[in-house]
This record gives C-alpha cells, structure tokens and sequence, in this order.
C-alpha cells in the first residue's frame, strides 16, 4: 500500500477479513433502503460507468451495478483482498456480470474522467486528508457526471431510555479514530469538501436508521467488537472494560422496549461541469 489511503490502512481502526466483512453485510441490510434512495435522488443514470471508492464487501457495488444494467458497470475498489474475493464469489453466485472488483487504494490515482458516477460510503472518514481524496474522485468524473458520498457523524447516535454503555462505545470509537488521524465527525463537513474540490449544485441529506428490534440495534455492539483490538492499542481501555461494555450493548439490544441508532449519516453528491 502508498499514499494516503495506504496510510489509512495501517489507521483503520476495524477489524477487516472475513469476520470484518459479515458486520459490513449487516451495515450494508441496514442501509440499502436509504442508499439506494439516494441514487434515485441524485440520479445515477442507467448506462452509467461507476467507482465505488473503499466498496469493503461490495453490497453497495452490486447494487450499483443492478441500477446500471445491462448497458452500464460498476466498479469496486479496496485495499482488502480478502473482502474482494468475498465479493467476487458473491457477485458470480448472484448471477451479477456487469461488475469488477480491484485491489486499490484511494490513495492511489482513480483515473481520469473515466466514470459517470463516483460513490464513497464509510471512507473518508478514516482518512488523515479526505480532501486530497474526494479530490481526486472529482478527477475521475466525466464533465456532467456526478460524486456521492456517504459518512459518520459519530456523535450523534441517540437512544431510549439514556445508556450509559452506548456514550462509553462512542466515547471509545471517536477517541481511537482521532488518534489514528480519522474524523468520526466528518459527516457535517461533506458538503463543503465537495464544494471546495470544485463540485456544483451540491446536496445534503441526513438519514438515521432506529429501532425497537433487529440488526440496527445491534450495530453497536458488534462495531465495538470490531475495534477493540485498536482500542486495547491504543490504551484507551482494558480489554475487562470492552468485554463489560460490549455485554451492556447486547443487553440494551436486546431488550425490547428500548430504542437504539446508528450513528447520524449525512449523504452529499455534487457535479462536475
């Protein structure tokens, strides 16, 4: 791995692999009702060559690469091979064609005005310079095509009743990103680093999948799980704490009157002219 998101491997802050890839597949069950929103409202066309920049498992790949066929493709990048051959397996098991995936940092040149559509969902936000980054997506876009990206905005997850063990998990997860050169906040921020890299007509949504019941709820404990061996790096914690949280998430989760978020997410797209 080079350059920045080269960088952002060695920061990452969760596991990846294949125990990485099945929280990713939850997120990805989580999320597809909103993201796949988002692509109606911005308008991916139907014949449309598109990147997908950090695709980790490659969920939202695949569905890119359904809204854009049979005339368009979809393409997926990721510094994780383990993931990538996940998805490739994925990809041929669902009968999806019109899809690649590649080993790649975001780090790395994307080309030049290659692709009708530039996606990010995840990414920047553990990266020491996502400027440089969503620059060089804007690079990668034909004039008229557009960038969509999607992120954290850590801090504002919520639930019902208050719970003491989710304002520790964010506590700890913001922390070790931090440390690690990461923003867990950057979602408030996309708008303007798309506008700053020279992007028109931007737009902003918020979206912020809640419960009483199912996966949504148990996002946090199994994030946690995910990054504990940074935490535990880092000393932000013993390993006796993160097993003590972990165990109160699960039983918040579990309980059926209460009521438990995802982190807020800001989604941002914009178009080169």
């Amino acid at each position: 791995m080079t350059g920045e998101a080269g960088r952002a491997g060695a920061h990452y802050v969760i596991r990846g692999g294949v125990e990485g890839r099945e929280r990713l597949r939850m997120i990805a069950r989580t999320m597809r009702p909103t993201t796949l929103a988002l692509f109606d409202r911005v308008g991916v066309p139907r014949d449309a060559v598109c990147l997908d920049v950090g695709c980790g498992g490659g969920d939202v790949t695949l569905d890119l690469a359904r809204v854009v066929a049979p005339q368009g493709r979809a393409i997926g990048t990721d510094i994780d091979e383990t993931k990538l051959a996940l998805a490739r397996a994925e990809a041929r098991d669902q009968g999806v064609r019109n899809i690649e995936y590649r080993k790649a940092d975001a780090g790395a040149s994307l080309g030049e005005a290659g692709f009708d559509v530039v996606y990010a969902r995840f990414l920047l936000t553990h990266l020491r310079d996502p400027a440089a980054t969503v620059s060089r997506m804007r690079g990668a876009v034909k004039p008229g095509g557009s960038i969509i990206v999607e992120d954290i905005d850590f801090s504002g997850h919520f639930s019902h009743p208050p719970c003491d063990a989710l304002q520790r998990y964010i506590e700890l997860y913001s922390t070790t990103v931090r440390s690690r050169g990461g923003d867990p906040d950057i979602g408030p921020r996309l708008p303007v680093l798309l506008l700053d890299a020279g992007l028109e007509q931007i737009g902003m949504n918020v979206v912020q999948p809640a419960g009483l019941e199912g996966e949504v709820k148990l996002l946090s404990a199994i994030t946690l799980e995910n990054v504990a061996r940074s935490v535990l790096d880092a000393g932000f914690a013993t390993a006796g704490e993160i097993e003590q949280v972990v165990e109160e998430l699960y039983a918040f989760a579990r309980d059926s009157r209460t009521v438990l978020s995802t982190p807020r997410i800001v989604q941002a797209w914009g178009y080169r002219t």
